[in-house]
């Protein structure tokens, strides 16, 4: 199935790789004029814009740091500069497992100015240029509400952090029409969780489906919630993870 994003401007942050490269394609494959950020993989960048083209489609790459929430302007002023913004994925993120014993607030501070900083800057800043009726969609993780390994506090908490902006964001924005969700991806097969790693087998047999999900799979989620077809979600923090939870 697919949507029809035609004559939509969409911004997908950490969009040169895994689930933001997906996503990035997946929208452009369905008709949106799609901005993707990059922090430091130019190359790895163009090669998604270059997909994109090829297969018909708009693309742009821009160089943004997500913990840096004055970088948010290059982005979203290449963004705006189409339109207005019709679509806003924040997918940019890092992972980093500590026992609490093992991590100081150094490690802590990191992830939270990554995974949650750089997602509330961005979202303030995108709010004059998003146009009513769009789609914000915040790439969680089902670690936001389990735990099922220890060292993965600061990780899990950041994005427990980000699911609960994303409640009150829909009631802060449901006035313009503007829907807030949440994606919550468990075991996805992407460079930084492979599905031969070191967790790899135990995963697996922790989900019903008894496998790594893809990034298309989380890509197809991700353009059902930026299309009309899910007009009356809002709020949501929806599980993708094989039966994971369960």
């Amino acid at each position: 199935m697919t949507y029809d994003l035609t004559n939509k401007t969409a911004i997908v942050t950490g969009g040169s790789r895994g689930i933001g490269a997906a996503i990035a394609k997946r929208l452009a494959a369905d008709g949106a004029d799609v901005v993707l950020t990059y922090h430091s993989s130019p190359d790895a960048a163009n090669d998604v814009v270059v997909a994109i083209a090829d297969a018909g489609g708009s693309a742009e790459a821009v160089q943004a740091d997500a913990s840096d929430p004055a970088s948010v302007s290059n982005y979203l002023d290449v963004a705006a500069g189409k339109g207005g913004i019709d679509i806003l994925v924040h997918n940019a993120g890092i992972a980093r497992m500590a026992k609490i014993d093992e991590a100081g607030l150094d490690l802590f501070r990191k992830v939270y100015k990554t995974n949650v900083d750089g997602v509330y800057a961005g979202t303030h800043a995108a709010i004059p240029h998003l146009n009513d009726g769009a789609s914000i969609i915040v790439i969680s993780s089902i670690n936001s509400h389990t735990f099922p390994m220890p060292g993965a506090a600061i990780y899990g908490s950041s994005k427990a952090a980000v699911s609960g902006l994303v409640k009150g964001w829909a009631r802060d924005l449901g006035r313009r029409n503007i829907r807030v969700n949440a994606i919550q991806p468990g075991p996805i097969d992407t460079d930084m969780n492979p599905s031969d790693g070191d967790f790899s087998e135990w995963m697996r047999k922790m989900t019903a489906l008894g496998r790594y999900g893809k990034a298309d799979e989380v890509a197809a989620l991700a353009a059902f919630l930026a299309s009309d077809e899910s007009s009356y979600i809002t709020g949501a923090g929806i599980d993708i993870d094989g039966g994971m939870t369960l």
